[in-house]
């Protein structure tokens, strides 16, 4: 592989030890993160707020905007934000990681006063729309420039093709936040699987979807509506141990995997988007080139009617690649990083799920 667009994250919570989500990230963390991140091939994120009481939604998005404008590397690779929640789905295995007391019904001043204390928009919003309210905020959201995503969500088919209907058009980490024990075919997973206005969000780390279900779930989807995400956490590009991510205690495990200390629940992952690249191609799921822009043309894409209404365009940065899929080299405006080779780049991870 020569080169490509840089890679575009539409859901990270914390990177390489830094939590996004502390309510105290300071530029110098910020940086530190993002380095880590154009190690792994993205030019561009969107640095991800989860479920809070209010008071915590509007500290920790005061503090991560201003370290994100007091940094180095923030202007040129991170646009805007992603909030997911809090108008999600409180029900036990719906809500995830996410504290289920802070889960409102939706309210639209809510949105507006978190975006006032903040200088860069908020270009993206997980909601699940059949709680109180949110069906009719879709809408208004939307036209306020921000991609709506559906996640956590128990909808029904009629309830998911009424939010794209509004204006939906991503489903945040399809195929979780939903209880293990659920209907066969009435579940929100093929509810958004039979609806084509929305893409999907996949986490291709073997551990959130395993290949016999991310096998199906991107046919389903094809090619052009599937986008790798990592949501990633504190834990990725990190060593094993315990990490703190939004107020929680988690540990990254022997498998990769993230994990809430008090249930061993999962609580984001610690997947980089450069692994799922190779992940999905040692799978057998698509050829290089398809991997490659699931992670950096659809997500663009996606976003590009909500960036070109927040002012001049973002650089969409280059990474240049070996055989293997590793990343050599990243370009982003006058920032220009190169990296030795590694090993062992073209399989999947350790411990995680082996080829289909």
């Amino acid at each position: 592989m020569p080169s490509s667009a840089g890679l575009v994250d539409l859901q990270v919570n914390g990177f390489a030890g830094v939590d996004f989500n502390s309510g105290t990230i300071s530029a110098e963390a910020l940086d530190h993160a993002l380095e880590a991140m154009l190690a792994t091939g993205v030019t561009m994120c969107l640095p991800t707020i989860i479920t809070a009481y209010p008071a915590a939604l509007e500290q920790r998005l005061r503090a991560l905007d201003a370290a994100v404008n007091a940094s180095k590397l923030g202007p040129l690779m991170c646009p805007g934000y992603h909030l997911e929640g809090p108008f999600l789905n409180p029900e036990p295995g719906y809500r995830g990681c996410h504290p289920p007391g802070a889960m409102t019904p939706a309210d639209g001043a809510l949105i507006a006063r978190l975006q006032a204390v903040i200088s860069r928009p908020i270009l993206m919003i997980t909601v699940a729309p059949e709680i109180p309210g949110v069906m009719d905020l879709i809408p208004r959201l939307v036209d306020q420039g921000m991609i709506v995503a559906i996640g956590h969500t128990a909808a029904s088919i009629d309830v998911v093709a009424a939010a794209a209907a509004a204006g939906a058009r991503m489903s945040t980490h399809l195929g979780n936040g939903v209880p293990q024990l659920t209907h066969k075919f009435a579940n929100p997973i093929f509810a958004q699987l039979a609806e084509d206005r929305l893409s999907a969000g996949f986490i291709a780390d073997g551990v959130h979807l395993p290949v016999s279900a991310l096998k199906p779930m991107m046919r389903a989807k094809g090619f052009e509506r599937s986008i790798l995400v990592t949501d990633a956490a504190t834990g990725a590009a990190s060593a094993p141990g315990r990490y703190r991510f939004a107020g929680m205690e988690i540990d990254r495990m022997a498998d990769g995997s993230l994990r809430l200390a008090e249930t061993g629940s999962l609580a984001g992952s610690a997947l980089c988007l450069d692994q799922a690249v190779r992940n999905v191609v040692a799978w057998n799921l698509a050829p290089p080139a398809q991997a490659i822009a699931m992670a950096s043309d659809n997500p663009r894409a996606l976003l590009e009617p909500a960036l070109a209404r927040t002012g001049p365009p973002l650089e969409r940065g280059i990474v240049e690649w070996t055989e293997h899929l590793t990343v050599q080299e990243v370009r982003i405006g006058a920032v220009e990083r190169h990296f030795a080779a590694r090993q062992g780049g073209h399989a999947a991870e350790p411990g995680r799920a082996k080829p289909a």
